[in-house]
């Protein structure tokens, strides 16, 4: 078997080629951090929908216990039970109906953005109802 020798034309090859890695990774690095950024939002997305949720429960809940029992107002009770970041009165809405034997809280809450340059994710929407005591 031959050795290959080291000659100075393929030390000086290897010695050009070592910046282009770095060039490669400068490349790639903007494209990560977006896919982060992106796996980020996807998380808030979901926990602004939960919080929807748990808004629309406790704003229905709370409307329906007996009104001599219930000295909160629902919409308070439902902003009291999400994070303070989207229980903003221009975040979150909550919007009332109610029948003869039940009351239905909808709730929308506007999804915050992470990615630079998109600001309207929509919003999530949830909707709970519970029986009149």
């Amino acid at each position: 078997m031959t050795e290959r020798k080291d000659t100075p034309t393929r030390r000086r090859r290897r010695h050009d080629e070592l910046g282009q890695v770095a060039i490669e990774y400068l490349g790639f690095i903007p494209l990560l951090l977006l896919v982060g950024l992106f796996a980020i939002q996807l998380g808030i997305a979901a926990y602004t929908a939960n919080q929807a949720g748990t808004a629309a429960r406790v704003a229905a809940r709370t409307a329906s216990q007996d009104e001599l029992d219930n000295e909160l107002d629902p919409v308070v009770a439902g902003r009291r039970a999400i994070s303070d970041w989207l229980s903003g009165p221009d975040k979150a809405s909550f919007t009332p109906s109610s029948g003869a034997d039940e009351v239905t809280y909808t709730v929308r809450i506007r999804v915050p953005s992470v990615v630079p340059g998109i600001d309207d994710w929509g919003e999530a929407t949830r909707r709970s109802t519970m029986p009149l005591d």
